[in-house]
């Protein structure tokens, strides 16, 4: 795909032992595609073990706008995500805000990304 105005970003954080996916990547990652200019998540993923749990972390986190912060996001995996991996999605979840606030900063610094 050619489009100046997604940006993809990656976020990372530690799985907890125990869990499946632990075996397979000890790290869990959430990417996603986002709007450069308003920041809104177009589409997200993770690499959660199932499709049924990745789906749901896609539907719970698109749309919302990393411009806000990431504290709505968060909230969102706190009040409706309940398993194993929450805190890691949550951590990679602010990992990759952290990436994101790096571009903006880069970008309104006059610094192409």
């Amino acid at each position: 795909m050619q489009n100046g105005n997604v940006i993809f970003i990656a976020g990372h954080a530690r799985l907890p032992e125990g869990m499946a996916a632990h075996s397979m990547f000890h790290t869990l990652t959430v990417t996603a595609e986002l709007d450069r200019q308003y920041g809104v998540i177009l589409q997200c993923s993770c690499t959660l073990v199932t499709e049924h749990g990745r789906d749901f972390i896609h539907h719970l986190l698109q749309g919302y706008s990393l411009l806000n912060g990431v504290q709505d996001p968060v909230n969102a995996i706190e009040q409706n995500y309940f398993g194993k991996a929450k805190n890691a999605i949550i951590a990679a979840l602010k990992d990759l805000y952290t990436q994101y606030e790096v571009v903006r900063k880069e970008r309104t610094h006059g610094v192409k990304v």
